[in-house]
C-alpha cells in the first residue's frame, strides 16, 4: 500500500460538540501533506488522535497499512505548535533525555544529537539552560528532538513559528531532505506561502469535516477562473483600452505611458484565450500573456467562504 496514514470516517465528540465529523484522508508515503483549515477546524483533534493522545469515538486509523496501535507511537515525531520543553534543564540533558524516550540508547542518542547540532551550527548549545534561548533558538531543539529517532511519519504543527526568515529557510530546506531520505511529513500551518513551497497533497477541514482534498496540482488546475494576466505596450503611443474594456471585464489595470505600456488582468467568459490573443494583437505588442492560476491562499479562502455561505 502506497500511504503511509490513512483515517477511514473518523469521528470525535467532546460532549454536545463535533470536532471532528467522518474524516477520511489517505496520506501517501514519502510525500509531504498540507492539513490546512481555519481555527477550531479539527486539524489540532485529528492530529491528537494520530497520536494516541485521544482517540476517536467512530472510525479507523491504518499506520503503515495496520490498525493503529501503541507500539506506532515510536515511529511518529510531532513537533506541537505549543512547545513542551523544560525551561531551567540544560539544553544537552534535555534533549538526550528525550531522545532515550524515544527509545535510543545513550550512546546512539549521542551520535545523533551531535551530527544534528553540528548540523545546525549549534554545538556551543549543549550546556545552556532553555530559559537563556530565543524563542527561535527553543524551537531548533524542539526540531531536533522530533527528528531524532528518525521517525516514518512526522508531524509538523506551525513548524516556523518562532523564526526570522534565515532560520525558517534553514528548517525548510531540512524537512525537503528529510522527505526526499523517504520520511513522509503531515504540515499543519496557516501560512499558505509555505504550502505552496512544500506540500504535494493537501486536505482542508472547515467545522469538523473535511471540505477539499487531492493533488495540490490538480486542486489549482480544478480552481482555474478563465483569468489572464496580460502585458501590452505600442510603438505609437496609444492603447486602446477603452475599446478593450469595452469588450472584457479587466481588472488591476496599470498605464505607463510615458513607457507606453499597459497591463491589466482580464476575466473572459470560457477559456477561449485564443480569441482574446487574437484581438489583443491587433491593439498592440503582447509582451505578458499567462493564465493566472489560483494561489493555496486564494484557494483556501474561496472554499472556506463558499462552505460558509451553502452552510
Amino acid at each position: 500500500m502506497n500511504n503511509i496514514l490513512v483515517t477511514k470516517e473518523v469521528t470525535k465528540r467532546f460532549g454536545s460538540y463535533t470536532a471532528l465529523n467522518k474524516v477520511s484522508l489517505e496520506i501517501p508515503k514519502n510525500s509531504i501533506y498540507g492539513l490546512l483549515g481555519p481555527n477550531g477546524a479539527g486539524k489540532t483533534t485529528l492530529i491528537r488522535i494520530i497520536n494516541q493522545i485521544t482517540h476517536p469515538d467512530q472510525g479507523l486509523v491504518l499506520f503503515d497499512s495496520e490498525p493503529l496501535r501503541p507500539e506506532h507511537v515510536t515511529m511518529i515525531g510531532y513537533l506541537p505548535e505549543e512547545r513542551g520543553l523544560y525551561k531551567s534543564m540544560k539544553v544537552g540533558e534535555q534533549a538526550l533525555y528525550l531522545a532515550q524516550l524515544k527509545g535510543l540508547q545513550k550512546a546512539e542518542a549521542k551520535k545523533r544529537l551531535k551530527y544534528w547540532f553540528d548540523r545546525l551550527d549549534i554545538g556551543d548549545w549543549w550546556g545552556k539552560k532553555i530559559q537563556e534561548l530565543s524563542k527561535g533558538m527553543a524551537q531548533k531543539i524542539q526540531f531536533i528532538v522530533t527528528v531524532l529517532h528518525a521517525p516514518k511519519l512526522l508531524i509538523f504543527d506551525e513548524p516556523f513559528s518562532g523564526f526570522d526568515p534565515i532560520n525558517a529557510n534553514l528548517i525548510k530546506d531540512e524537512i525537503l531532505k528529510l522527505k526526499e531520505k523517504g520520511t513522509s511529513i503531515i504540515f499543519s500551518t496557516h501560512r499558505m506561502e509555505s504550502v505552496e513551497e512544500l506540500c504535494e497533497h493537501i486536505a482542508l477541514l472547515h467545522r469538523s469535516e473535511k471540505i477539499l482534498d487531492g493533488k495540490l496540482s490538480d486542486i489549482k488546475k480544478a480552481y482555474k477562473n478563465n483569468k489572464f494576466q496580460v502585458g501590452m505596450h505600442s510603438s505609437n503611443g496609444h492603447i486602446d483600452l477603452e475599446g478593450i474594456k469595452a469588450k472584457f471585464e479587466l481588472s488591476s489595470i496599470v498605464q505607463d505611458p510615458s513607457e507606453n505600456h499597459l497591463s491589466f488582468t482580464v476575466q473572459l467568459p470560457t477559456n477561449d484565450s485564443g480569441a482574446l490573443l487574437n484581438y489583443l494583437s491587433e491593439k498592440g505588442n503582447i509582451h505578458n500573456f499567462q493564465e493566472k492560476i489560483p494561489s493555496a491562499n486564494e484557494i483556501f479562502i474561496q472554499t472556506v467562504q463558499s462552505k460558509s455561505t451553502h452552510e
